[in-house]
């Protein structure tokens, strides 16, 4: 969801991504080092890049393949709510496409649901928005991004809001409870 500069007001995405990279990912070696080996590669100084390629092969994460994500786009298109996903998914799989889309099988299909998803999600967010109402606002299994992405408009409706309902004489609010 692009927004306007004064509603940005909250982490970008690439902070968003910065921090899924804490994520924890399993590799498999390819060649056999010790631990003072590394250093023929490096040193490793962030954020310059290093040379470690075809050192080892990343295992992605159990949901990150065709069939659990069309699984998902099916719930996404088909059921009111939020299907399930990992809170941090839409990061992890950009950084993880990204940077080793070739330990990925079929990555242009997993590109493609992911997109398919994430806008089945935004439209869901949208409708959820715009029902909202002073008492609540029900949106389970929104990922990090999502959230961020509602943050800066909730807050702004929310103070609007408020100042609408304390602005409204107290005998009207007795009617409306």
């Amino acid at each position: 969801m692009a927004l306007p500069p004064p509603l940005r007001a909250s982490v970008t995405p690439a902070e968003l991504e910065l921090i899924a990279c804490e994520q924890l990912v399993e590799i498999v070696p390819l060649v056999a080092m010790e631990r003072t080996a590394l250093y023929l590669y490096g040193p490793l100084r962030p954020p310059a890049k290093c040379k470690l390629k075809k050192k080892c092969h990343i295992v992605p994460p159990d949901w990150l393949n065709v069939d659990f994500l069309q699984d998902r786009l099916t719930r996404e298109t088909t059921q009111p709510e939020f299907s399930e996903l990992p809170f941090r998914f839409a990061e992890v799989a950009k950084v993880l496409l990204d940077v080793a889309s070739d330990d990925i099988s079929n990555p242009d299909k997993v590109r493609s649901l992911l997109q398919d998803i994430r806008e089945a999600r935004q439209a869901k967010s949208r409708d959820g928005v715009s029902k909202i109402d002073h008492s609540e606002l029900s949106l389970p299994n929104l990922c990090a991004m999502e959230i961020n992405e509602i943050r800066p408009f909730f807050v702004r409706s929310m103070g609007v809001l408020t100042q609408l309902v304390r602005q409204q004489d107290p005998g009207q609010m007795d009617q409306m409870e």
